[in-house]
């Protein structure tokens, strides 16, 4: 059979040709940075790496001009989800969404335009995001030298952008050359996160753990662990201990109709029982689907989960 035409991944989310070929069916659509006139957010894109061309599409709140020399706000480094295989920092409910809590939180965010999978496998989104992480910390441009607190620094994500927060915590307390001195990670925010495991969790449908049997190897060929590889399964054999997590507060965020809500439930009560140090806390939702915010910004649970994530930025 013809490579350009035999499959190599099929799903509702995309399809992978064995040439190499990827198409996309959701998550490809891009809006330009710019004044929000809705929020009164500045958005612009900044090259943070221009061997890979992985950017950063920064946010600005609205600052009132006697406060624009001496606030300093909190840093939020954000990663989008789709599943490590679509969407972009360019996506228009990426754009909507960042401008909103910008204007909610009052804080500078980095959202993160990692490189995808297949294209590019595990670790490029790993390795990209850890890039961006230490770029922002730097505070290598005016925005966050003259804006930013790197004393306050928080990680954010859905989804697959969910288990980026998760492995940028645990990479934060490693050996991996440090962050700039005076960088702390305040918090971290999981929502919705893509997790997954050889054996199965209490209340997890088989078809969630099928369809990752047949996802992870897309996004990382070279794992020898499949489903137990500590990057997605943070509570494998051999992963990292929970107690490791670099940042003092965590918020864990789901909601009763997602798939993905088992796995984040025993992430949340795995790291209760680790010892870890920090405080962490459990927000659920109710009769709404995996990242239910970001589609239905406007309706009365998005603005409550918009209302939590506000006030955790807020230290509270």
């Amino acid at each position: 059979m013809d490579p350009a035409t035999k499959l190599r991944f099929d799903s509702p989310l995309l399809r992978v040709y064995e040439d190499g070929r990827v198409e996309r069916f959701f998550g490809t659509e891009t809006t330009p940075p710019g004044f929000d006139a809705t929020t009164g957010v500045t958005s612009k894109d900044v090259v943070i790496d221009g061997t890979t061309g992985v950017f950063a599409r920064l946010y600005i709140p609205d600052l009132p001009s006697a406060d624009s020399q001496v606030k300093k706000l909190p840093i939020l480094v954000y990663f989008h989800g789709g599943g490590l295989v679509l969407d972009s920092a360019s996506s228009p409910t990426y754009h909507r969404y960042l401008n909103s809590l910008v204007s909610k939180a009052g804080v500078l965010a980095v959202s993160v335009n990692y490189r995808l999978a297949p294209e590019h496998p595990i670790p490029a989104a790993y390795e990209d995001s850890w890039t961006a992480l230490s770029w922002a910390a730097s505070r290598d441009d005016p925005w966050l030298s003259e804006h930013g607190d790197a004393g306050r620094i928080f990680l954010a994500g859905d989804s697959g952008g969910a288990n980026i927060v998760h492995n940028i915590a645990i990479m934060a307390a490693g050996t991996r050359g440090g962050l700039p001195p005076g960088t702390l990670l305040e918090g971290a925010i999981v929502m919705h996160p893509m997790f997954g495991g050889k054996e199965p969790v209490d209340g997890e449908a088989m078809y969630t753990r099928e369809f990752m049997e047949k996802l992870w190897p897309l996004i990382c060929p070279e794992s020898t662990d499949g489903l137990d590889d500590p990057r997605l399964n943070p509570m494998a054999r051999g992963a990292p201990s929970l107690q490791q997590l670099a940042c003092r507060k965590l918020l864990v965020c789901s909601t009763d109709l997602d798939q993905a809500r088992p796995r984040a439930a025993a992430y949340y009560e795995a790291v209760r029982a680790s010892g870890w140090r920090g405080t962490v806390v459990w927000m659920e939702s109710n009769g709404e689907e995996h990242v239910f915010f970001l589609n239905k910004p406007e309706c009365d649970k998005s603005l409550k989960l918009m209302d939590r994530v506000v006030a955790f930025l807020a230290g509270n």
